[in-house]
């Protein structure tokens, strides 16, 4: 493919990425309920509302774009990632639009992650999986390299690929509120979102903060404690979507405000409190984000502060049921959720935390 005719195709495939994006439009803002005399309201922004039922979405659409426009990706590129979740079913989605191959590499084997695989197939993506389950990441690198394709390597590029000036979820959530929340909360995995949101409160001049929910394992929570960037637990998140053995690089400390921890137990309790009032089957991470904005709620209601919460929702699918909604999935973790759910119910029905 001659230079110009490379320029040609980018500059459709762009186009393409940008009709879809018009083509979604602004994912919902709901409001959670709460007793009226309180004085203060819990929002969700609803990202399991995109296509392919994920914020994921709004990821794989940005990575694309970020390295199409850089020259990474080409009309006959093979596009390669090492994830194992949403983001895998994303990227299938935007391959196919685009026309492109894509190899997802997952870790473990095809048991372990069927679900995800079927979608991916379905889209046209093709599923590999490697073990050791962190040498994914080496294994998708050194495939690229084979195929001469490209790696796409979302914790390296997501939070530049995310551009918090275009009407992306930071925009959108600012336009849709009606008033200046006090707070954002978003889980971390790549951080790009927590990214976009602290960059966009900055360049908007909001005195809004920015939360992220951090499970059990992460190395986000205590890393940000102890201001280490470079912190490690080495162990693997139970939430999916969410929280990393190691601080990735894309997790900016200066935008954040405040990491809150949330144990496991407490972020299913809260997935199956979401799935109660909206109906979605939410996973996991929507479950963290929600106890987090619950806990900061309730620290506004001690402190006689007025004002608003925003929770992101990560993702929803009928999957989810078989987990985190599910009492023998939950007991087989070793997962006490009743006595988070309590807690939740008290908080909901008495205001007390």
């Amino acid at each position: 493919m001659g230079r110009m005719a490379g320029y040609g195709w980018a500059a459709g495939a762009i186009s393409k990425l940008e009709e879809e994006s018009l083509r979604c439009g602004p994912t919902p803002l709901r409001e959670f309920p709460l007793p009226a005399g309180w004085g203060v309201r819990l929002w969700l922004k609803d990202e399991s509302a995109h296509p392919t039922g994920s914020l994921r979405h709004r990821h794989a659409r940005a990575l694309f774009r970020f390295a199409i426009a850089s020259g990474r990706i080409h009309g006959y590129t093979t596009v390669v990632e090492a994830t194992g979740g949403n983001s895998a079913v994303a990227q299938a989605y935007f391959a196919r639009l685009l026309g492109l191959k894509y190899i997802a590499v997952m870790p473990g084997d095809r048991e372990r992650s069927a679900g995800q695989a079927a979608m991916v197939e379905e889209l046209g993506g093709e599923c590999r999986f490697h073990n050791p389950p962190p040498a994914i990441y080496d294994e998708a690198r050194r495939l690229a390299e084979d195929l001469g394709g490209h790696y796409l390597d979302q914790f390296t590029w997501a939070e530049r690929a995310i551009d918090w000036q275009d009407p992306g979820l930071a925009g959108e959530l600012f336009d849709q509120m009606p008033e200046e929340p006090e707070w954002v909360v978003a889980g971390a995995a790549t951080g790009a979102t927590s990214a976009a949101l602290g960059r966009r409160v900055r360049v908007g001049g909001y005195r809004t903060k920015v939360a992220v929910a951090d499970p059990e394992n992460s190395a986000y929570d205590p890393g940000w404690l102890l201001g280490v960037p470079d912190y490690a637990t080495g162990m693997p998140s139970r939430i999916e979507g969410i929280g990393r053995p190691k601080i990735e690089p894309g997790f900016m400390f200066p935008l954040v405000d405040l990491v809150v921890p949330v144990p496991d137990a407490a972020s299913v309790a809260a997935a199956r409190q979401l799935r109660a009032v909206t109906g979605l089957p939410v996973g996991g991470s929507s479950g963290t984000t929600l106890w987090a904005a619950v806990e900061l709620l309730a620290k506004m209601r001690a402190r006689e502060t007025k004002g608003s919460v925003v929770a992101i929702l990560g993702d929803a699918s009928p999957r989810h049921l078989r987990t985190y909604h599910d009492d023998g999935w939950a007991a087989g973790k070793g997962l006490d959720v009743r006595r988070r759910a309590a807690a939740l119910d008290r908080f909901l029905a008495e205001g007390v935390w």
